[in-house]
């Protein structure tokens, strides 16, 4: 029961800190630090190498929260009458929604730099970097860099107000900016495209729009790589213990979303930056404590 209630929590904070500009990865490397899973090489009751797998699989839940919420926006079929009347072309073609085929192709661009980086370093980057003391100094990097570029772009009119209006050129440019969260745990995959975005003139709605749109094959990608290294072979509690992060994740997703959409209407992302820079200095301070 108690490990239950840790994956409850930990599907609380990936359904919080995955679309917030926070590092989901960062914020659950930390609570894992602070509460983790009882392994069975220490008398527990999960494998040593099934929190490696859980962590990154959970954020399927939040993966499908966005599907939930921007379900219009994102598929690519006019399988109805009345869609089918406002596609171009005729017979099979009216089944095609082209401006969103567009969107996931350049997508699909924005994702090679990351998934080449992913597949061939992944356990490089895990050994040398999922620890406390780098996700902290990653909190606080990216949280001065949000503050500057916030301010750098204050009064500055963005060139992309539109999904449409990215190029082939800007997505893979955001694609880059992934990479930097893929190699850092604490950067924050969603902070690096978004910050990113505003950089070479993308509109805050919009970046942060494509943003959740990209997380969808990354995130899955990343799941799939974690379970098949991770073999298939869970035990019961294992498999309740994924699905129950993986469910409460997807709920508390489903309202960070909305909170977010609103909030960038009205707000800059500095306060972000503010939280990244004194939750990183908190980490430091009490692992550094610890380690005397």
């Amino acid at each position: 029961m108690i490990e239950i209630i840790k994956a409850i929590i930990y599907g609380i904070v990936e359904g919080i800190t995955e679309w917030l500009p926070i590092s989901s990865t960062g914020h659950l490397i930390l609570v894992e630090s602070l509460m983790p899973f009882q392994s069975t090489e220490a008398g527990g009751t999960v494998s040593e190498a099934f929190f490696g797998m859980f962590d990154v699989v959970i954020q399927l839940g939040a993966i499908l929260a966005v599907v939930v919420l921007f379900w219009s926006q994102i598929w690519p079929f006019a399988l109805t009458k009345k869609e089918r009347e406002k596609q171009s072309g005729t017979g099979i073609m009216t089944y095609f929604k082209k401006d969103i085929w567009v969107l996931w192709f350049k997508i699909l661009v924005s994702c090679v730099p990351a998934a080449v980086i992913g597949i061939l370093f992944d356990d490089v980057f895990d050994a040398l970097f999922y620890n406390p003391v780098c996700v902290a100094i990653a909190l606080i990097v990216f949280g001065v860099a949000f503050i500057i570029i916030e301010n750098w772009n204050k009064g500055r009119q963005p060139k992309v107000r539109k999904l449409s209006q990215i190029t082939y050129q800007t997505a893979l440019m955001i694609g880059v900016f992934q990479v930097i969260a893929a190699v850092f745990p604490g950067t924050s995959r969603s902070g690096a495209t978004i910050v990113g975005a505003l950089l070479i003139g993308v509109s805050r709605t919009v970046a942060a729009e494509y943003t959740f749109f990209l997380a969808i094959p990354v995130m899955f990608g990343a799941s799939l790589l974690k379970v098949v290294k991770f073999g298939f072979e869970f035990t019961s509690l294992e498999l309740t213990l994924l699905t129950v992060g993986t469910m409460v994740s997807f709920i508390v997703s489903l309202f960070v979303l909305r909170f977010l959409m609103g909030y960038i209407k009205k707000h800059d992302f500095k306060v972000f930056g503010w939280y990244r820079i004194a939750l990183g200095a908190v980490v430091l301070l009490y692992f550094g404590l610890m380690a005397k």
